[in-house]
């Protein structure tokens, strides 16, 4: 039976995350010293699955999270396809009230099922849907790729996984994440499905120091 194991992770913590801003696929900001730490916590983990490649966005905070592996000799493939939702005009903004009630109005109407309803100047889940598929596409076919590893962004995790297993795009939120979990995906090439093995496993962090500034 040809299988390929797909290592999908959220990449390591901002200072953005830090601060609970938004950064959509507007903002390109870099891992913070945690996000660092926990980038080399997950390197340490996983080092010893043979990866045959590694996929990311475009955007450097999902570069960043997977350099271990990267400069271990792993080859590395970005797509924008990968990239977070953009969250449009809002993105990169400090957290206020009113900015906080539009995103909680947007992603409840997507949970009643308006999933073509996109953030102001921005994308729709819809939307993201689509240009994540031709990337689906390229993956799977390559079935000499037997592990592989992706790095990408919350929101567009939710609603790539909900892709894989081919449910509606309303179920996004059942799958929960932070930053630098792990979800295991297997494909079947024989039955043409996926697997969920692992959800939004953090394990790999637990030996992690909180630092003081937490």
């Amino acid at each position: 039976m040809k299988r390929k194991s797909i290592y999908l992770i959220r990449h390591g913590e901002t200072d953005f995350n830090r601060r609970g801003v938004v950064q959509g696929s507007g903002v390109d900001s870099l891992l913070n010293e945690w996000g660092e730490a926990q980038a080399a916590a997950f390197f340490n983990a996983y080092q010893h699955v043979p990866f045959d490649k590694v996929y990311t966005s475009d955007l450097k905070r999902t570069h960043q999270t997977v350099r271990g592996f990267i400069k271990q000799g792993v080859p590395h493939e970005s797509y924008a396809g990968l990239n977070e939702i953009s969250w449009g005009n809002r993105e990169g903004r400090e957290p206020n009230t009113g900015d906080n009630n539009y995103y909680r109005e947007l992603v409840t109407a997507w949970k009643k099922g308006q999933v073509d309803l996109a953030a102001e100047e921005g994308e729709s889940p819809l939307q993201v849907r689509e240009r994540q598929i031709p990337v689906i596409e390229t993956i799977l076919s390559r079935p000499h790729e037997r592990n592989i590893l992706i790095a990408m962004h919350g929101r567009a995790m939710r609603v790539l996984l909900t892709t894989l297993f081919n449910q509606p795009l309303v179920h996004m939120d059942d799958y929960e994440h932070s930053n630098l979990c792990l979800y295991k995906v297997n494909y079947s090439y024989d039955t043409g499905m996926f697997e969920l093995e692992v959800s939004n496993d953090i394990t790999h962090l637990l030996s992690l120091e909180i630092p003081q500034t937490l």
